[in-house]
């Protein structure tokens, strides 16, 4: 991971030994959007406190979004997105502007910065957050270079002046940061939720292929690591070969047993039936994404036929492997289910299509990289477009006729499927 540590706060603070920064995934995302020279890499920098962002009279200085994960007490591990100016001109100037709209999805708290204007650029950005639920807070910096736009004072948003060069109104901002943070974001869904309690063990399988990164662990299983050592509870590794020897081991039957999808009808060959079984996949599902929906989604499979176009989209990037989960294992169960040859089209990273609407099915994976507020506006535009989205655990299970025991454990997303199954006639 490359986030910098909390003390990075202060400028030239060194990192702890042993600190462990917060994931980007798990950073409140707040984006600052203007116009081209309103002073957006100004306000970043006095922010952080450091010379994160070009700083330039000349309009355009900014150009990829420049990202800053830094420790915003008390609001905890944030990542500040500066972006390039919303009127930002030619050929370039078009692509820059798309980079810029592609940030809205994952911006959790957005500032726009303006250097006292109120025009139809503000009006746009201000539009395009507020369709995406997200909350607004407005900054007027250079407010020491004449009059603002009367529009400003009616526009029923947050209203900071700022300075940055010399800080005046920093303290103000970061307060407004506080207070407008969306609660959504502080109250989101445990990993583990009403899974497990204080005092339960739970066996994880870890398989060490390929795609695991040398010496380390992915970070669906880290995560679920920490998330049970919060919650008291006890994690038990072992690989797929090893589960039956360890399980015999225990005086008593585990609460949970997780595997990775991929190893997923192993364990489920492996694991006797009175104990509860899913994939980390799936409760990343559940954690950044919206388990119901995307269980419906993965109904969606039935329905397919040879020759329909399926999306595969991952968040991360990674050079793809001789057995790469995304590129061939997924696409050769689902054509295994289908009987069938299927268009298969993968997007990894943020590139992903605008246009969704001739595929049949979205497979997406469980988006450990994305924060939540990107992930859901993936599941939004999907269902914008009429298109079904699922994820790879839920595909998997759902391929391997195991779909019903990876749902086992959340008791309502499984009587809403069985209740779906039933309207069927399955």
């Amino acid at each position: 991971m490359t986030c910098t540590a909390k003390c990075e706060a202060a400028a030239g603070a060194a990192t702890p030994a042993g600190y462990q920064p917060a994931p980007r995934s798990l950073r409140l995302h707040i984006g600052l959007f203007g116009r081209r020279n309103v002073g957006k890499s100004s306000v970043l920098n006095a922010l952080t406190r450091q010379q994160v962002a070009i700083v330039s009279d000349i309009a355009g200085t900014t150009t990829d979004p420049v990202e800053k994960p830094m420790e915003l007490l008390p609001v905890g591990p944030v990542l500040f997105i500066d972006t390039a100016g919303i009127d930002d001109e030619g050929a370039l100037g078009t692509l820059r502007i798309a980079k810029t709209h592609a940030c809205f999805d994952r911006t959790d708290l957005g500032i726009i910065v303006t250097d006292g204007a109120w025009g139809p650029y503000e009006e746009q950005l201000t539009a395009a957050l507020r369709q995406r639920g997200t909350p607004l807070i407005v900054v007027r910096n250079k407010a020491d270079c004449g009059p603002a736009s009367p529009a400003l004072s009616d526009l029923g948003l947050p209203l900071v002046d700022t300075v940055a060069p010399d800080g005046t109104g920093l303290a103000a901002l970061r307060q407004a940061i506080v207070d407008h943070a969306p609660a959504d974001f502080i109250a989101a869904p445990d990993l583990l939720g009403d899974l497990v309690e204080a005092g339960d063990l739970v066996v994880l399988v870890v398989p060490l292929d390929k795609e695991a990164p040398k010496g380390r662990l992915i970070m669906p299983q880290v995560q679920t690591i920490r998330a049970l050592l919060d919650r008291g509870a006890s994690a038990l590794m072992t690989g797929v070969e090893d589960l039956p020897a360890t399980l015999a081991r225990l005086k008593a039957p585990p609460k949970l047993v997780i595997t990775d999808s991929q190893a997923f009808q192993a364990v489920d060959a492996l694991t006797p039936r009175t104990i509860p079984l899913t994939s980390f996949s799936i409760l990343f599902s559940r954690f950044k994404g919206d388990l119901l929906s995307q269980t419906m989604g993965a109904m969606a499979i039935d329905a397919l036929k040879p020759g329909d176009k399926v999306l595969i989209a991952e968040g991360c990037t990674h050079h793809a492997v001789e057995d790469d989960i995304g590129r061939v294992k997924i696409p050769r169960w689902l054509q295994n289910y289908v009987g069938g040859t299927l268009e298969i089209t993968n997007s990894a990273g943020r590139d992903y299509p605008a246009d969704l609407a001739d595929y049949k099915l979205i497979v997406h994976c469980g988006a450990c990289t994305f924060n939540r507020k990107e992930m859901l506006g993936r599941i939004l535009k999907a269902r914008e477009a009429g298109v079904p989205i699922t994820n790879y655990g839920l595909t998997i299970a759902f391929s391997l006729g195991i779909f019903a025991r990876a749902l086992q454990p959340f008791p309502d997303v499984h009587a809403a499927y069985e209740a779906a199954r039933q309207e069927a006639g399955a």
